[in-house]
């Protein structure tokens, strides 16, 4: 792999990854009465909006974008100057955490944070992060993608970030196997016919349907299981942070992911990316089921199998049930400790408010916006050449247009992750029943958490 592609990779990468055991190094140490200590002080604290020092903290692509937008930006407000720091990911959040632990002390003025993070930030640190509300944030409140505003204002009253990327739940498949298979793809209604077809597709073709990390030895080997989850409305906490992970929804998900593994459908994706990246340029299996950031790597690993690829939203896991779920976000905060909160939010207005500022970052990175209006834009609109001359950019706005509920990751989420990869990698090889894991791990994140059942 190239250090370009490396380059491309890796942002995309880490904002599903969900932080996972990175979670547990850090916030999950700290305890739950962890507290920063911080906020908005003094007389003039928020400062000046149209003056003033700005630090941004991001990674690699979106970082570069961000430092893209400052000539733009300097243009309406050339008195406030702006500099990126390209932190990297992980070391972002090892960074902001001990920041926000040392009540403030060291931090940028805007934070780059991903959808996992954001509560256990919230919940660990009250302070750390600047209310927004009073800034002028509130306006926007109908601008982004259903279910993320509930997401950054919980309690609709304090705002702790302003959304920025909204990645889709998506099905990208080799349309070439699936041909061989004599199987429509469109035409599959739920994830029950799916497995049918897969055991079609595997007896015809040979090809796996999709690939899960089975002994998890990542921590983002339940993406799969989060999706089906998030396909059914629910998560592993409820809104009010009670515990989900033995939810009928939870043991359903569970259920199908068990009989496609039992039917000889599902690859081992044993050592996390680097075993993914092989699959696909193996062509190990015929469906990738991956959010709408996904579409660029396939066309840069494999570009030579341009015409064979299509993409379209996933099946649902009951009849007549949802097909579209907003499966991971990444958001811009101010920090509590910050002097100059009211330049840092001109800069986080002009870049996530402004549809040209979004159109820009999608055409550098391909970093799909939450901003509802930057789709209005031809780019969103146009045929790719890769995947058959799709408009996949409108097979994912047309996903984040439905009602999405807003998925409460709270504080705990490292922890019930965990647990979850351990529940699923014992169904994948030991056989184990799904309700009797995924009971047993909502029994220890109860132990572990404190945390109430949701039934």
């Amino acid at each position: 792999m190239s250090d370009r592609d490396s380059e491309r990779l890796r942002p995309r990468r880490d904002v599903l990854r969900m932080g996972g055991a990175l979670a547990a190094a850090g916030l999950g140490s700290l305890g739950l009465g962890a507290c920063s200590g911080s906020g908005t002080t003094g007389e003039g604290a928020a400062g000046d909006p149209r003056r003033g020092r700005v630090t941004v903290w991001s990674w690699q692509g979106p970082a570069a974008e961000l430092k893209a937008l400052i000539p733009e930006f300097n243009k309406a407000y050339p008195e406030i100057q702006v500099t990126v720091e390209d932190i990297g990911n992980p070391a972002i959040w090892d960074k902001i955490t001990a920041g926000l632990a040392a009540g403030g002390q060291g931090l940028a003025d805007v934070l780059h944070i991903g959808v996992d993070y954001l509560p256990g930030y919230v919940e660990r640190f009250p302070g750390g992060l600047a209310d927004l509300a009073p800034l002028g944030a509130t306006r926007h409140k109908d601008a982004f993608a259903p279910g993320l505003w509930e997401t950054v204002s919980p309690d609709g009253k304090r705002v702790h970030a302003l959304p920025w990327e909204a990645n889709s739940a998506g099905f990208y498949y080799r349309s070439d196997l699936f041909e061989r298979a004599r199987v429509d793809v469109e035409a599959l209604r739920t994830w029950d016919e799916t497995i049918e077809a897969g055991k079609q597709l595997k007896a015809r073709t040979g090809a796996f349907l999709l690939g899960i990390d089975k002994p998890a030895s990542q921590p983002d080997a339940a993406n799969f299981f989060q999706m089906l989850l998030q396909l059914q409305g629910t998560f592993y906490f409820d809104l009010e942070g009670r515990i989900a992970l033995d939810s009928p929804e939870a043991v359903r998900a569970m259920t199908l992911i068990k009989t496609m593994n039992d039917a000889g459908l599902v690859s081992d994706l044993a050592g996390g990316w680097n075993a993914l990246m092989s699959s696909l340029k193996r062509g190990t299996a015929a469906v990738l089921p991956w959010p709408t950031w996904f579409g660029g790597i396939v066309e840069e690993q494999v570009p030579q199998e341009a015409g064979r690829w299509k993409v379209r939203l996933p099946p649902s896991v009951r009849r007549g049930g949802p097909t579209a779920a907003t499966v991971n976000s990444t958001h811009l905060a101010v920090s509590g400790s910050s002097k100059h909160q009211a330049a840092a939010w001109s800069f986080i207005e002009f870049a996530l408010t402004r549809p040209a500022s979004q159109v820009r970052i999608y055409r550098g990175k391909g970093i799909a916006p939450a901003l509802m209006k930057a789709y209005d834009d031809s780019v969103f609109h146009e045929p790719s050449a890769f995947f058959s001359g799709q408009r996949k950019g409108e097979i994912f706005l047309a996903a984040l247009k439905e009602p999405s509920p807003a998925v409460n990751y709270t504080s705990d989420y490292a922890r019930a992750l965990k647990l979850v990869t351990d529940a699923q990698s014992k169904v994948l090889l030991k056989g184990a029943d799904p309700a009797s894991v995924l009971r047993e791990a909502a029994g220890e994140l109860a132990r572990q958490t404190g945390r109430k059942a949701a039934r």
